[in-house]
């Protein structure tokens, strides 16, 4: 009943069953594993770090990653120049951040966003920076890129402004080295309103972490999806196994052609001999 399962066929249909099935559970459980780890980041992100946590010195924080991002750093130099940062919001309002590059001792820069301030940017608006020697201490953030924060053109905004905060953007305002990094200082003054601290990128519960979710479910559904068709071919077969011995299946109509009509074996008379025939005279 069951030797169908030995003809090339069906070895064809186990073997790739067989390789299918284990390969969506992997990635399934990989797609899930990258949504538990951004759940995890997103916990520990919303938890804070200890206040008491000492400040390091920034450049023993770098590169920034998943560990060092949030952290707080310190540096110390002089500030340069100030640009602004326009459309970002801040507990539901449109404002923009006051971003001061700091010249640091080692020569290069780091950009220091101060704080944040409501409405449009405006240079007017924005609190010089303090002058002379300063210790900054701020979160230390990863820089940010023209796909994760990518709604101004930098070529659209005017002079002085600065759409994204990373080395892409920074590289054709300024003319000396910086960090591909920048600090948020938490305790700011002259009435800016502190910039919390940003998750890193691929971290947290947005949007990829909902799509790294939906994969999950999309290759467990394709395992049992392929189960499923396995089960009814195999059923299928059996079935048609079954009425074959059952001698319930149709035979096959008999299409041998029919012998041709007998002809006629009465000729006609030639027309000739006919026409013959009747013109002769009675005798």
């Amino acid at each position: 009943m069951h030797r169908f399962l030995l003809t090339p066929r069906w070895w064809g249909i186990n073997v790739f069953v067989a390789l299918a099935v284990p390969v969506c559970l992997f990635m399934g459980t990989w797609q899930l594993g990258r949504f538990e780890d951004r759940v995890d980041s997103h916990k520990e992100a919303t938890a804070g770090r200890p206040a008491a946590e000492a400040a390091a010195p920034l450049e023993s924080l770098l590169p920034v990653d998943k560990e060092t991002s949030g952290r707080l750093a310190s540096a110390s130099g002089e500030y340069a120049e100030q640009l602004l940062v326009p459309g970002r919001r801040l507990d539901g309002k449109d404002g923009f951040y006051v971003l001061t590059l700091l010249r640091t001792d080692s020569g290069k820069a780091v950009p220091v966003v101060r704080g944040w301030l409501p409405g449009t940017a405006d240079a007017a608006k924005a609190p010089a920076a303090p002058a002379g020697r300063v210790e900054v201490t701020g979160a230390l953030q990863a820089s940010e890129t023209a796909t994760s924060k990518g709604v101004y053109a930098e070529g659209g905004l005017p002079a002085g402004q600065l759409g994204v905060i990373g080395a892409a953007s920074l590289v054709n305002l300024v003319p000396y080295e910086f960090y591909d990094a920048w600090l948020t200082v938490q305790t700011p003054a002259d009435g800016l309103t502190p910039v919390p601290a940003q998750a890193p990128n691929n971290t947290g519960l947005d949007l990829k972490a909902f799509q790294n979710l939906g994969y999950t479910g999309e290759w467990f559904v394709f395992a049992a999806f392929v189960l499923f068709m396995w089960f009814r071919l195999y059923r299928r077969e059996v079935e048609t196994l079954r009425d074959a011995e059952a001698g319930l299946l149709p035979e096959a109509a008999d299409r041998s052609p029919e012998p041709p009509a007998a002809a006629s074996t009465a000729a006609p008379a030639p027309a000739s001999t006919t026409a013959t025939a009747s013109a002769r005279p009675a005798e």
